[in-house]
């Protein structure tokens, strides 16, 4: 095994530059005061790009996604009524640099000096701003591998928002749902206002807190105990290592609330990955993912908050070091490459030790699901015109959202001397749940609605009739007889009847959504649309299902899809289809021929 590791070289060491912060002014040299200073053009966003784009770098796919918006906000002068300014940007910077210190190792006692992945995020974080000099983002979220230096961060985030963000009466919190948690980045602040002669003039790091007087400022460490918690008027609020917390959806709440007073509060959550699963945790990575998924649907996205998540794209990456950097970007300057590559080999020797691994060095959440399809894969922006195919036949599959209040009906049909699967669907969201769902799940099911491919049906849940009717209207409106009908094996024996009544005995067919029976045709599937021989008409709700499908995979490599309730993704429409689809294969011959 140990033969399947490929070592690295070290990784690149970029050139590192670098105001009096809480004075002033900033020039390309070290001013009279012996502090750096950057240019007032500079921007280590687009440096850092740059690195991506010409392979000097290696990130993964969701830090390359996070990056290409921001440089197309800075590209294009700025995104709504926000824009970049380098001078805000390579402020933060500049006070890490100047006043900042280690406070352990070999590095102890020295002044910071980033690296160009920390600079980036940090004028990602503070850069952007509206006209009244406020900034645009109020929640970071930095997942990556552990001894990245993220707690460095923190401390330098924590003690710029004391000390130089301009703002009055600044309230500062170091957050955990345990004490000991929350004080190491809170100590390691003090730490650095202990070590510069600067900060430490202006602040008195005491017991339990640091207190600046200048501007009525306090940062201090808090454990989860609400009593203790409510009321706080936060201006920065640091979760660090929040994969760790137990029933961490209270004290995330209740410090969100702390900030609503504040005109740029900021939100910092920094972790690695964990092994506490339906948590704060998934909560947050499931919220990146959903984000990611409308950056590329072209739908509205939290502009308020920004997702750097360094990880393997895929878990086998670990067996080729140079995919490390995409989990490690401080591999080989802030963190060991040797002690990175001995714990490999171990691996390599022991599988067993495998879970743990990958979970703390490259953030591979220990779960039993991943991606069905690439957005490569799944994309297709052909359309059709129905009524000019007139097709004679169809084959209709329903899922009916028990689990998720998402129901949705698909049809699919051949027309003659044409191989192209079409697919046309219609969704339902229960009238009393829509405004909540909109807000939940960031999703324009009021765009969808307005555009046909949605409906509302009254109450807390949907109607069945409301699906019967709709297949009755392709029937009788469309002219298309509905040749068979596949649902779940677990549907109600109401809707059956109901279907059977109206289409016919015949006509319906119960699908077993497991491995077994979805496998080989997922496969076939999958395949097929990577082809583009699947049209969806460009459906954007139903390339939105596609692009949240997930599998588990079992030990005879059968593939099924994967349904939760505890997650905000839909992929009812993809169970619909593929119910759909399965009854397709099921009588090809015959339906081929009617066609």
């Amino acid at each position: 095994m140990a033969s399947t590791i490929s070592l690295i070289l070290e990784p690149t060491k970029y050139p590192r530059t670098g105001p009096d912060i809480i004075f002033g002014k900033t020039k390309p040299f070290i001013n009279k005061k012996r502090l750096k200073e950057y240019p007032k053009d500079y921007n280590p966003i687009l440096e850092y790009w740059e690195q991506m784009q010409t392979g000097k770098t290696l990130v993964p796919k969701k830090v390359y996604q996070q990056y290409e918006e921001i440089v197309r906000w800075i590209k294009e002068g700025g995104y709504k009524e926000w824009f970049y300014s380098n001078e805000r940007a390579n402020h933060v910077i500049e006070f890490a640099e100047n006043y900042c210190c280690h406070s352990k190792g070999k590095m102890a006692g020295k002044q910071v000096v980033l690296e160009l992945w920390e600079k980036a995020y940090l004028a990602s974080v503070y850069g952007f701003v509206d006209i009244e000099g406020n900034r645009k983002h109020q929640r970071v979220v930095l997942i990556v591998g552990k001894k990245n230096g993220k707690s460095l961060l923190d401390s330098i985030m924590g003690n710029y928002g004391l000390f130089a963000d301009g703002e009055g009466g600044p309230e500062i919190y170091a957050v955990a749902t345990k004490k000991d948690q929350a004080k190491i980045v809170w100590l390691e602040a003090k730490r650095m206002v202990n070590k510069s002669p600067t900060l430490k003039k202006r602040a008195k790091p005491l017991t339990h807190e640091i207190i600046t007087e200048f501007n009525d400022g306090v940062f201090k460490p808090l454990a989860s105990d609400k009593d203790s918690l409510d009321g706080l008027n936060v201006h920065v609020v640091i979760m660090d290592e929040w994969h760790q917390w137990k029933n961490g959806r209270a004290l995330y709440d209740i410090m969100a609330d702390g900030i609503t007073a504040r005109e740029q509060p900021l939100i910092v959550m920094t972790s690695t990955a964990g092994t506490i699963r339906e948590d704060i945790f998934d909560e947050i990575y499931e919220e990146a993912e959903i984000q990611f998924n409308n950056m590329k649907l072209g739908n509205e996205v939290d502009d308020r908050t920004l997702f750097f998540i360094y990880e393997l794209d895929k878990k086998e990456e670990w067996r080729d070091a140079n995919n490390w950097i995409k989990a490690n970007p401080g591999l080989g300057t802030i963190k060991k490459l040797r002690a990175l590559q001995d714990k490999a080999k171990r691996v390599a020797e022991n599988l067993r030790l495998l879970k743990n691994f990958v979970c703390k060095e490259f953030n591979i959440r220990e779960t039993s699901s991943e991606s069905w399809l690439t957005y490569e894969q799944l994309n297709n922006t052909a359309e059709f015109d129905i009524k000019k195919l007139k097709p004679r036949y169809c084959i209709a599959g329903l899922d009916l959202g028990a689990t998720t209040d998402l129901t949705c009906a698909t049809i699919i049909f051949r027309v003659p001397n044409d191989e192209t699967l079409y697919v046309k669907q219609m969704y339902w969201l229960p009238a009393d749940l829509f405004d909540k769902r909109i807000k939940e799940d960031k999703i324009p099911y009021d765009i969808w609605m307005d555009k046909g491919l949605l409906r509302v049906s009254e109450g807390n849940k949907v109607n069945y009739k409301d699906v019967t009717k709709w297949l009755l209207e392709v029937q009788n409106e469309l002219d298309i007889y509905i040749y068979k009908i596949g649902y779940d094996s677990w549907s109600s024996t109401y809707l059956v009847d109901e279907l059977q009544q109206n289409f016919g005995k015949s006509v319906t067919e119960a699908v077993i959504q497991g491995a077994k029976t979805f496998s080989s045709p997922m496969k076939r599937f999958a395949s097929d649309l990577e082809a583009k021989k699947i049209n969806y008409n460009n459906s954007p709700i139903l390339k939105w299902n596609l692009s949240n499908a997930a599998i588990v995979t079992d030990r005879n490599d059968n593939i099924a899809l994967v349904k939760t309730s505890k997650s905000k993704r839909r992929i009812d429409g993809v169970a619909s289809l593929l119910d759909a689809f399965i009854v397709y294969e099921n009588h090809y011959e015959e339906y081929i021929n009617l066609i």
